[in-house]
């Protein structure tokens, strides 16, 4: 399991292409002048008692926009962030109550572009002790952790597709268990994942 974490160290230093909620379909064409406003998740990893763990979220079924759906901790970046990094660490404090003295940030993987118009930066970091979880009210339903060998390995991955804006669009899933993860939070996964020797 300590090799999966080593592994992603050393991938973290190497240059790679962003990703994006279109990958998988190559008729949409990208207009070259768009403006995508900035945007960054926390992908907090934290040793359980059977290996490294991935702290994700469910979020509400409430919310506006991708209602119920797994997520990272994160959002928007604030004009008070210093950085992308501040933007991860700030949105996982509200989101999950994680203590940003309890984190010790491994790097960040190249950008992930989505559907409305975000670049996402993915922080990964690593969370040095256990901390008392508290999820944000009217924001997340759930805040639940998958085993790090299961949403890095290729072969849980599967590609599936839905009808969205009038045309079927495919993308990754990487379920687990009860947990239907998919979209931005399976691409980038995907992404982490394809980015190691395991992968």
């Amino acid at each position: 399991m300590s090799d999966l974490l080593s592994m992603t160290r050393a991938a973290l230093g190497q240059t790679r292409v962003g990703s994006s909620d279109f990958d998988l379909n190559s008729d949409v064409i990208l207009a070259p002048n768009r403006k995508l406003r900035e945007a960054a998740v926390l992908a907090p990893i934290i040793e359980g008692d059977g290996g490294f763990e991935l702290i994700l979220t469910k979020r509400s079924s409430a919310l506006k926009h991708h209602p119920g759906q797994i997520a990272f901790p994160g959002g928007k970046k604030d004009g008070s962030d210093a950085d992308l990094i501040a933007t991860a660490l700030r949105e996982a404090n509200e989101e999950i109550g994680l203590p940003t003295q309890h984190v010790e940030i491994l790097g960040t993987l190249a950008t992930h572009e989505t559907v409305t118009g975000f670049s996402v930066t993915p922080v990964l970091a690593l969370i040095t002790q256990e901390f008392e979880v508290q999820a944000e009210e009217g924001e997340v339903a759930e805040v639940f952790r998958v085993p790090l060998a299961h949403v890095l390995n290729v072969k849980q991955y599967v590609v599936e597709s839905r009808h969205w804006r009038g045309a079927r669009r495919s993308y990754y899933a990487v379920p687990y268990g009860p947990y239907y993860i998919w979209g931005a939070t399976a691409r980038i996964l995907r992404a982490w994942t394809d980015a190691i020797p395991s992968g």
